[in-house]
């Protein structure tokens, strides 16, 4: 339906749940993938799928919450690989358990850290690239609990909701260069991780991580240039 070829697209978390599925949609369609892990070694199948003509280049041991490592590595692909048009941030991260009147600080620096730190240092990366290339597309993840505030999980809650506000900010910051900046909002995801997690739910009514991936690619293509500012909402049945 999509053809990203020549596009060059930097998908964070590549190596989780939803990062594959995203770095596989991309690749499929002629996309030229970038694709960033904190740890080493677990994107080996993406450099010999030849996954619908597409290309892949790993880059391990990137911290997305260190913004000198971020610009570093900008540098890097930029110079390897080429100039950037499309971001998915799907880096994050999930705490419950504490209430609010006993959040530790250590778990409100790590959701505010995976969350949002994350999209500003990949963002300041890669979004100057963008403008002086003329447009681009910027996409972040988040979460029914970033629309209004979940028990037991107030650290989380309040990241997300961040992150929609800084997604919506940059939206209308980058409009006049032609950046279209958007989040995707999925249900819960149908991953092995979950399923263990919620043994009893009824799995049936879960997104995938490949539906999921289907609103990302939307709002990468070209059909997607007049949206901007929004939160799709990917919830399932």
């Amino acid at each position: 339906m999509f053809d990203f070829k020549d596009q060059i697209i930097v998908v964070t978390g590549a190596a989780g749940n939803l990062g594959k599925a995203v770095v596989n949609g991309f690749l499929g369609r002629r996309g030229i993938v970038c694709g960033l892990d904190h740890r080493t070694g677990r994107m080996d199948e993406f450099k010999t799928s030849g996954n619908g003509g597409g290309l892949f280049y790993a880059f391990d041991a990137v911290d997305v919450t260190d913004n000198a490592n971020m610009l570093s590595l900008a540098e890097k692909i930029q110079n390897k690989v080429g100039v950037v048009s499309i971001v998915v941030n799907a880096v994050g991260g999930f705490s419950m358990g504490d209430p609010v009147h006993a959040l530790s600080a250590a778990t409100w620096q790590r959701m505010m850290n995976l969350n949002v730190l994350s999209f500003l240092n990949v963002t300041a990366a890669f979004v100057p690239g963008m403008i002086e290339g003329g447009g681009g597309k910027v996409i972040s993840i988040g979460a029914k609990a970033g629309l209004h505030g979940m028990a037991s999980a107030g650290a989380y809650s309040a990241a997300k909701a961040a992150l929609l506000r800084l997604t919506e900010s940059m939206a209308g910051e980058l409009k006049p260069n032609n950046i279209q900046v958007n989040s995707i909002i999925p249900g819960i995801i149908d991953t092995p991780e979950n399923r263990s997690d919620m043994p009893n739910a009824d799995f049936g009514k879960w997104v995938s991580p490949e539906q999921v991936t289907d609103a990302i690619l939307f709002l990468s293509s070209s059909a997607a240039d007049g949206i901007t500012g929004t939160a799709l909402p990917v919830y399932g049945r």
